[in-house]
């Protein structure tokens, strides 16, 4: 960290004691990092604050493991083939490396990011020159690999998916990079590893992972954009403006969602009222009622006109009247409205599928979480226990981190019985 920086011994300590104006001897710093002493809690705040590190990630992650490493997240690469090229060749040397349990990009540099995505033409894709000549159907059997792709993260999840599709991008781009192939086949790889970082992403977002997702998004919108697919890249924004909201940053959510909204261009209504209701989730985390009730009303709208004989992305398939009904009920819940928002929940896990156990597991804790709202604690112990098998079959750290809070907001001690099993039960998973 002290070398990317170019930062001194010196310059450590007097950023660790500006806040207090202690003193500041450099041999305090030569400590932490030879001797593997740690910083007392002053000075990691301040160390913290001065690299953009929210404190709760400090709390949570412990020393050092909170400390940026020396791969940042690198965004500058050229909107055109060669640059994105670059962007996923960067993203798979260092995303399944990167362990950090924090976002490495705040929100403004996403918000510049989500600009200049709006506002570039694409190029087009230049035919690559070099290699064995790839053809259509070589691309098609390897497009046909993505539904099974889909499932599979969705039913392993994410932990257990993410080294599958890192190695599913490698096998594309390397494709990118070393084959020959015309401009149409080349949109259409480029579209396929779009997808591929966006699937790798969620599935290190589900694993905890943030600084990993944000590496498989930025790349993934690059390549989205160099494809000309403006859907698919609205969609990569979609996922990290939920990873804003996660972390806290509300307003960044907002304008990643808007954005979204805004440069999809001409989409089918289902893929709009997708794009609508994580704009009305921002919304909701920023506490704008009256705007998350018209991005919901009009996602509502979109979502009547949907039809089946529509020709929505591939990609969209999760997006059912399920999927609806659950993201409506979380708006509800944040804005503290929990009858509404069980309302909503309970038509949700009435029309879910078995098979799709993380989703499930989801808003099973998020309508436990609604039930303790609503004074209803006993069913919320009930259906927190329901929940944890179903974490068991699809591991996902933020299920588990759900699934934790929602027995802190519970009204009863470690040492009421009605707790003692669901206690027992969520020692199984790791947060």
């Amino acid at each position: 960290m002290r070398d990317e920086r170019g930062w001194t011994y010196q310059d450590v300590v007097d950023i660790a004691a500006r806040p207090t104006r202690r003193s500041a001897d450099r041999r305090k710093a030569w400590k932490w990092e030879h001797w593997g002493v740690e910083p007392d809690a002053e000075s990691q705040a301040a160390l913290a604050a001065e690299l953009g590190i929210p404190i709760r990630e400090v709390h949570r992650i412990g020393w050092p493991g909170w400390l940026p490493d020396g791969n940042p997240v690198r965004t500058g690469f050229p909107w055109t083939r060669a640059g994105t090229l670059q962007s996923l060749d960067d993203t798979l040397e260092h995303a399944m490396l990167d362990r950090r349990g924090f976002m490495k990009l705040g929100g403004e540099a996403l918000t510049v990011l989500a600009g200049q995505w709006l506002a570039e033409d694409p190029e087009p894709v230049a035919a690559a020159l070099a290699g064995g000549r790839i053809d259509a159907q070589l691309v098609a059997d390897l497009e046909d690999g993505l539904p099974r792709l889909r499932r599979l993260e969705a039913r392993l999840g994410g932990p257990r998916a993410r080294h599958l599709l890192a190695a599913e991008l490698d096998t594309v781009t390397s494709v990118l990079k070393e084959a020959s192939y015309t401009d149409p086949v080349g949109q259409r790889l480029l579209r396929l590893g779009a997808e591929l970082a966006r699937l790798a992403g969620w599935s290190s977002f589900d694993a905890g992972l943030h600084s990993a997702a944000q590496r498989y998004w930025t790349a993934g919108l690059r390549a989205a954009h160099t494809a000309g697919d403006r859907a698919l890249g609205a969609n990569i924004l979609k996922s990290l403006s939920l990873q804003c909201c996660d972390h806290g940053l509300v307003a960044p959510a907002l304008d990643l969602a808007a954005t979204a909204v805004e440069g999809a261009g001409d989409v089918t209504p289902r893929t709009r009222a997708m794009l609508l209701l994580r704009q009305a989730r921002a919304q909701a985390a920023c506490g704008d009622k009256s705007g998350c009730d018209r991005s919901l009303s009009e996602a509502e709208t979109q979502m009547a006109r949907a039809a089946t004989t529509d020709d929505d992305p591939a990609w969209l398939e999760y997006f059912d009247p399920a999927e609806f009904h659950a993201q409506t009920a979380t708006c509800y819940a944040d804005l503290r409205r929990p009858r509404l928002a069980e309302v909503h929940f309970t038509t949700a896990l009435g029309l879910m599928p078995p098979a799709k156990g993380r989703d499930l597991a989801t808003y099973t804790i998020q309508s436990a979480r609604t039930h303790i709202a609503l004074g209803d604690a006993d069913h919320a112990v009930h259906l927190l226990e329901r929940a944890v098998p179903m974490i068991t079959a699809a591991p996902s750290q933020r299920n588990a981190a759900r699934s934790a809070a929602a027995r802190a907001e519970l009204p009863f001690t470690a040492q009421d019985p009605k707790v003692q099993h669901l206690d027992q039960l969520l020692a199984t998973l790791a947060v």
